[in-house]
């Protein structure tokens, strides 16, 4: 650390033509999954208010959606390290303790994100064998694998952003 304080806002001040293409996809995404959440629900309050009816679809399709914006959210969060934390003491550390804090708080978050991911792909696995289905029939794992990928990206920036914290790398503070 190089003794500032405050979140990291992205992995570095140039970022390569991957990644931002990756930045790119998950904003998309993102945006997508949110635009549809909304016109779902509002369409649903409509036919149910105004018609009496409504898609019998929606409900399960919304869920899925809420599942998939949770998950992108999150990657989103990671991505710009603007996760939820409760940082109440580190502000008050001088510089080698509070690069330590963020050591140890980055190795955290790698872990927690990496055993997340590995018990989603088991969930998404069983419910592959078990031939599990959504929306009618669409196989559910395959809308699910967001799960395991997700957590995987978690993980991957944690343990990049937790080796510029042990390099002490500018800008990774």
């Amino acid at each position: 650390m190089n003794g500032e304080s405050g979140p990291v806002t992205g992995p570095g001040p140039d970022p390569g033509p991957l990644e931002r293409a990756g930045r790119w996809l998950e904003t998309v995404l993102l945006t997508i999954v949110l635009g549809a959440m909304i016109l779902l629900a509002a369409s649903q309050v409509v036919l149910r208010g105004g018609f009496g009816m409504g898609l019998v679809w929606a409900d399960e399709a919304l869920r899925l959606l809420v599942l998939w914006a949770a998950m992108l959210g999150a990657v989103a969060a990671s991505r710009d390290n603007s996760h939820l934390r409760i940082d109440l003491v580190s502000r008050f550390l001088p510089p080698f303790w509070r690069r330590a804090s963020a050591i140890l708080a980055d190795l955290f978050a790698a872990a927690l994100s990496a055993v997340l991911a590995f018990y989603s792909f088991r969930f998404v696995a069983e419910s592959r064998e078990f031939g599990d289905v959504v929306l009618g029939n669409l196989p559910a794992w395959a809308l699910q694998t967001v799960m395991p990928v997700a957590f995987s990206l978690i993980a991957y920036r944690y343990v990049l952003r937790f080796i510029a914290h042990v390099r002490g790398l500018p800008g990774k503070t």
